[in-house]
């Protein structure tokens, strides 16, 4: 475990016109009647506490009575475009009952929750900044991992649905303590596919607050799954193992469960199993996928320091030399994905043979 793996905090990266075609052609591009910078004219806010008294890294927004009204109206307007068909006649069915600012991490959020006031369900979405490098990893996200993503982008907004689970941190401390020899066991497995997945996709920062933990109740035990949340580091850092959630020490009780629950053929074995998986992903959306990895490869979301440092890394931890000719963080992406597909095509090769 290494204490400090980041390097400096991340710039944002504007949308060049060639992700704003693709943004189009793939029907993520909307208009909506309020924006990021609207949301900054709040007047006034309060720290936003948990159920244990702990302050959240958010603070409730406050608003002029003048304005509040209309920033609501047009905050469910954006809800129903992102969840339904963006009609207004179902607006007199919600109410926006907070607007919150976190001021913690690089994509600065509003998270807006809205509640059906027929039946008092509610969920949420963020409002952010748009940024090229979230918008990559997000749409990789959609394309490589088994779970599906809702965002959709308006000049220099960008407006994220909801992804509900036990955030990271919260699990690891309070919920893992309190499960059995399966359960745990588990998890050490969904942990070592969720590593590798990331390693595969280059999805850095992972640490234990920036994926949540999805129980689901089969019937007869529990299920889990390990999703990212946040997606502003995707190929941006040079340092190979910043893309390893393993070497965060946030997640160090989910390495020693690796340790203590899984033989190391077990765990070769899931990483075999998700890099197959991410493989058959690849295959089945080639067309999505050429057309997003064009535009990442002509596009500038990292230094050149990071690039070349990354691409000698991967050199020495897969034996490939094609990462020498990477000139950008698209073209790094786009040969640690052809190794992977490679690979997977040979070995399903070899066992027809």
């Amino acid at each position: 475990m290494e204490k400090k793996l980041m390097s400096k905090k991340k710039p944002s990266f504007p949308i060049n016109d060639t992700l704003n075609k693709y943004l189009s052609d793939f029907s993520r591009k909307t208009k909506i009647p309020v924006s990021y910078e609207d949301l900054l004219r709040f007047s006034g806010s309060i720290v936003v506490y948990d159920k244990n008294d702990d302050d959240t890294l958010w603070v409730r927004c406050y608003y002029p009575d003048y304005e509040r009204e209309e920033i609501d109206r047009s905050l469910k307007k954006v809800y129903l475009i992102l969840h339904s068909d963006g009609k207004s006649a179902q607006l007199d069915y919600l109410n926006v009952d907070a607007i919150d600012y976190c001021t913690f991490g690089n994509s600065k959020p509003f998270r807006i929750k809205v509640r059906n006031v027929l039946n008092d369900n509610f969920t949420y979405f963020y409002i952010k900044k748009a940024d090229a490098s979230r918008i990559y990893g997000l749409e990789f996200e959609h394309i490589l991992s088994p779970h599906r993503i809702n965002f959709l982008v308006y000049k220099d907004s960008l407006i994220e649905e909801h992804i509900a689970g036990i955030p990271g941190d919260v699990f690891i401390k309070d919920e893992l303590p309190e499960c059995d020899y399966h359960a745990k066991a588990e998890i050490a497995k969904q942990f070592v596919k969720f590593n590798e997945r990331c390693t595969l996709r280059l999805l850095g920062d992972m640490r234990s607050y920036n994926y949540v933990v999805i129980p689901t109740h089969d019937f007869d035990h529990v299920d889990y799954k390990i999703r990212a949340i946040d997606f502003d580091q995707q190929s941006y850092e040079g340092n190979l193992k910043v893309y390893k959630p393993q070497f965060f020490k946030e997640n160090y009780k989910m390495v020693k469960l690796v340790e203590r629950h899984l033989e190391e053929a077990s765990i070769q074995q899931y990483v075999l199993e998700e890099r197959s998986q991410v493989a058959k992903r690849l295959i089945t959306s080639q067309k999505r996928f050429r057309m997003l990895i064009r535009c990442m490869i002509k596009d500038k979301i990292s230094s050149r320091e990071n690039v070349l440092q990354l691409r000698s890394e991967l050199v020495d931890y897969t034996r490939d030399i094609k990462f020498k000719r990477a000139k950008t963080m698209g073209h790094i992406l786009k040969t640690a994905l052809d190794f992977v597909k490679r690979n997977y095509l040979e070995i399903e090769e070899d066992s027809y043979n």
